[in-house]
């Protein structure tokens, strides 16, 4: 059994294979050759209370690795030893799938560690991550990713509608829509990230059956016009501005009491429509990755003059998604995250972190109004399964459930095993509204 005390010494079976894969990995190629990169730089992962370091040399096309001391290094990433057992796993169970996931956000690991130059780390951060899954690759095998077929047609309508909302002002905003069936579904991305993660659900023929499907864009992400607002990198958002343009939204296509869904800052947002439903019409939520209040030390590299967040901001993400998940899917995240206009993911960030809080109102919301059905992927270090149940149980006639195999962004990982969570989800809050309906009508009968 390896000791991993010395990091090392624990994977010397596998330098040799991993020598290999850092010459030929196609992905650490396409992030390391660049004529920039004008002279070799050295980073390296360790355990916690020992120097001997697994250093890794990076020049312009190239990387290789080898043993040696941490002063040899820019930077040293460090985990206690049972850190780094669970992480070479063969399928690292949440939040050791990545490094980031051990080193957290608002959930802070004891033991993890990075020594060196900080800044380094960030600029970096593309390449040790890549690294570090090839160090993994080559002591334990590839992960196995599940697979999807290739989709042979799309479904999605795209088109543009002027918003008028309060902060945004009147924006041009970009929305798709699909799907025929009877139940209207409004989904809501993630922060620092566009609709285009709901195409593999609003493509599937349950929901296209089951619902009119319509996912839009925010003000200055994705394809929507940016607001005459805000100057460019100045960009926040506030549970204002944020019910006050999906009310909006909801209002200019004549919808009527739609399920409101969405991940992330969007599962926060989600709970907000349903204490503000009178603002907004839903008939009903569905968070995902949602709860009452989430907080973190602001001191990162979202948005940063010395730091390329088109780089540094999909690193952050892309270790809060399953290790299983198709690789297409996970490198769709990561090219939504890169995307986006400077600052804009910083200023969701505003509202996740720290600009909701629900913790003294959730306990006032009407499911008998508006049905609450609370879905979380097991492998989201940011907000965690067991944060989103403490919520629902805050909530009266709330309903939770913990999804396996599926991470922070559940419905772009992997759409084929989120979709039946989803339809449970639908139908939980239609029956809730058809029982209501019954009461009431039973109700005026007896007048």
């Amino acid at each position: 059994m390896a000791d991993w005390s010395d990091l090392p010494a624990a994977l010397k079976g596998s330098l040799d294979k991993l020598g290999e894969l850092l010459q030929s990995d196609e992905q650490l190629k396409a992030f390391t050759t660049s004529n920039a990169i004008d002279k070799p730089a050295t980073f390296g992962y360790k355990s916690s209370g020992s120097d001997n370091t697994l250093l890794i040399t990076v020049a312009n096309g190239s990387a290789k690795a080898k043993p040696g001391s941490s002063k040899d290094a820019l930077f040293v990433l460090s985990a206690l030893p049972d850190q780094w057992e669970q992480f070479f796993k063969e399928v690292p169970v949440a939040p050791y799938q990545s490094y980031w996931g051990m080193f957290g956000m608002n959930i802070k690991q004891k033991g993890i560690e990075v020594g060196g130059d900080q800044t380094a780390m960030a600029h970096w951060t593309h390449v040790w991550r890549r690294a570090l899954e090839l160090v993994h690759d080559a002591h334990c095998g590839p992960i196995k990713e599940d697979t999807q077929p290739e989709p042979t047609r799309d479904y999605l309508t795209g088109k543009y509608v002027f918003l008028n909302a309060p902060v945004w002002g009147r924006v041009k905003t970009f929305y798709e829509t699909s799907g025929e069936g009877r139940q209207q579904i409004v989904f809501l991305h993630t922060a620092g990230s566009d609709g285009r993660q709901y195409h593999g659900v609003m493509n599937d023929e349950r929901m296209r059956k089951k619902c009119t499907m319509y996912c839009f864009d925010l003000p200055g992400h994705g394809r929507s016009f940016p607001s005459q607002k805000y100057f460019p990198g100045a960009h926040t958002n506030t549970e204002d501005s944020y019910i006050g343009i999906i009310g909006a939204f909801v209002r200019a296509l004549g919808l009527k009491r739609p399920i409101i869904c969405g991940a992330s800052m969007a599962g926060q947002v989600c709970l907000a429509v349903a204490i503000r439903n009178k603002e907004v019409g839903a008939g009903g939520t569905i968070p995902l990755q949602g709860s009452e209040y989430l907080n973190m030390e602001r001191q990162w590299h979202d948005r940063s003059p010395y730091v390329n967040q088109s780089l540094f901001n999909p690193e952050w993400v892309y270790g809060m998604m399953s290790p299983t998940a198709p690789l297409a899917n996970k490198q769709l995240i990561w090219h939504l995250y890169s995307g986006q206009a400077y600052g804009i993911f910083h200023g969701d960030l505003d509202f996740y972190f720290g600009g909701w809080d629900g913790r003294a109102r959730v306990a006032n919301i009407d499911t008998n109004t508006c049905p609450v059905y609370m879905l979380t992927g097991e492998y989201d270090w940011s907000n965690t399964p067991e944060m989103s149940q403490k919520t629902a149980d805050k909530i009266p006639g709330a309903k939770h459930k913990a999804m396996p195999e599926l991470g922070h962004f559940p419905a772009t990982e992997n759409p084929a095993k989120f979709v039946p969570h989803l339809i449970e989800a639908i139908e939980h809050i239609q029956k809730v509204r058809n029982e209501n309906l019954t009461t009431l009508r039973l109700g005026s009968g007896e007048d």
